[in-house]
């Protein structure tokens, strides 16, 4: 045995250490908000930090659906989540082509624009957002909720890059056979950016399932939360008695589901699709 092997040995053990702790640190957490909607409410109180739940019960899972808006909060956030998912792939799509491939006055000036963006914090926005909504009639609607979040600075820039990885002559081959700019970034150009597509929408989905801060200056009105909102609600204390750690614990674990399981149908997607952006830049 050659001596760099004990040493190629003991840097593979020592890395290995290194990831399963960070790993159990950052899931720790998760395992905690798990096991805590399965306990009592004393049991909560006396072991927070137990991963075992003595005695495991349902109760906070039946009170989540007895006791709180949470079906009004989970039907809103799927309508808004689908709809701004959808129309920020779009819209993202056609602007991201457009930088990459029309030649029109102002175009790096723009693209220079929507990088600035991008580095600007979100929380700089809220009261400009709240103005602008509240100027045009529209605080406190579903269009509140969706209309300013259909298109965002990443994702314009993001079907640019892989845009401009695409060879032009696929292009040029499509124009040739009488095909317009739009037929041919409909039909020719946007099946191949199928990697950045599914990477997209991942993204959209997640962001604005989890969006918070832009439903805190859209809407107002109950009715309209959507389900970071509305769990935000609960955890400020709005059913006014006790801690119900179970409950906002259980409110909580199944308002994560939908995008845990998003994420890991899609997930070999996600990773191809990062694999051949790499590739190809």
């Amino acid at each position: 045995m050659s001596r760099r092997e004990p040493r190629t040995l003991a840097s593979t053990f020592a890395g290995y250490f290194i990831l399963v702790f960070f790993a159990l640190v950052f899931l720790y957490p998760f395992v905690i908000q798990i096991a805590t909607s399965f306990k009592t409410e004393p049991d909560a109180a006396a072991h927070p930090l137990s991963p075992i739940p003595d005695p495991a019960t349902l109760d906070g899972y039946a009170k989540v659906f007895a006791g709180t808006d949470l079906p009004l909060w989970l039907g809103n956030s799927v309508l808004v989540t689908v709809i701004v998912t959808v129309l920020r792939v779009l819209v993202d799509s056609m602007a991201g082509y457009a930088l990459a491939r029309l030649r029109f006055g102002g175009r790096r000036a723009l693209f220079a624009a929507i990088v600035a963006i991008m580095a600007v914090p979100g929380v700089v926005l809220f009261i400009p957002k709240f103005l602008v909504l509240n100027q045009l009639g529209l605080y406190d609607s579903y269009t509140a909720l969706i209309l300013p979040v259909i298109a965002d600075a990443a994702g314009v820039f993001i079907m640019k890059q892989f845009f401009e990885s695409i060879p032009r002559t696929v292009e040029e081959a499509a124009r040739v056979d009488g095909a317009g700019i739009f037929r041919t970034f409909w039909s020719v150009v946007l099946p191949m950016a199928r990697p950045a597509l599914i990477t997209l929408t991942i993204i959209s989905f997640q962001g604005t399932w989890n969006e918070f801060p832009h439903s805190l200056v859209a809407v107002q009105d109950p009715s309209l939360f959507t389900l970071p909102r509305g769990l935000a609600d609960l955890v400020s204390g709005s059913l006014g008695k006790g801690t119900q750690y179970p409950l906002k614990l259980g409110a909580a674990v199944l308002a994560t589901v939908p995008v845990a399981v998003v994420f890991v149908v899609f997930q070999r997607y996600f990773v191809r699709g990062a694999n051949e952006g790499a590739e190809k830049g």
